[in-house]
């Protein structure tokens, strides 16, 4: 199930995928944090101005994200090299994944690669089992924000306490 732009759907397995995190080869993906909500930010490009934005704006809402023990990762198309001044110079301390090469391949799983080569502003949270909670795709010149990532998460939260009760 997708949405009309395509987007993964809620309810849906979350297609797993080990991305390149760190110029030494180091790679991540959803599996690695089974057991946690996850959220998958996927952006058009580095260096851009509603990308740094963004990137900057979630950095500032990680305690939140923590208070529900959620991961955050950032997917884009380009480099790990331009991943990593990107995040240096936005302070952002959270991975940031390279769909490098194959251009795209996990935006393309997700649903979430635009005609114009680049990402979508696709955000996608899993659930603690890797299932996709909420998804949404926002117009590229537009900061999605993090109030719906916010909102998904408190449901979570809240199904996992009435799950546990």
């Amino acid at each position: 199930m997708t949405d009309p732009n395509g987007l993964i759907g809620p309810g849906r397995p979350a297609p797993d995928f080990a991305l390149p995190a760190t110029p030494d080869g180091r790679r991540t993906g959803p599996g690695d944090y089974r057991g946690r909500p996850v959220v998958l930010a996927f952006y058009p490009a580095d260096w851009s101005p509603v990308c740094g934005d963004q990137m900057a704006l979630y950095q500032a809402a990680m305690p939140e994200f923590e208070r529900y023990g959620a991961a955050v990762l950032g997917i884009s198309v380009d480099s790990i090299w331009s991943h990593r001044a990107f995040a240096e110079s936005q302070g952002i301390r959270f991975p940031l994944l390279a769909d490098f090469e194959p251009k795209g391949a996990v935006a393309r799983a997700y649903g979430a690669y635009a005609p114009s080569g680049e990402a979508d502003r696709a955000l996608v949270v899993l659930d603690q089992k890797g299932t996709v909670a909420w998804s949404h795709v926002s117009p590229p010149d537009v900061n999605p924000g993090a109030d719906g990532i916010l909102d998904a998460l408190e449901r979570l939260c809240s199904n996992r306490e009435v799950m546990a009760g």
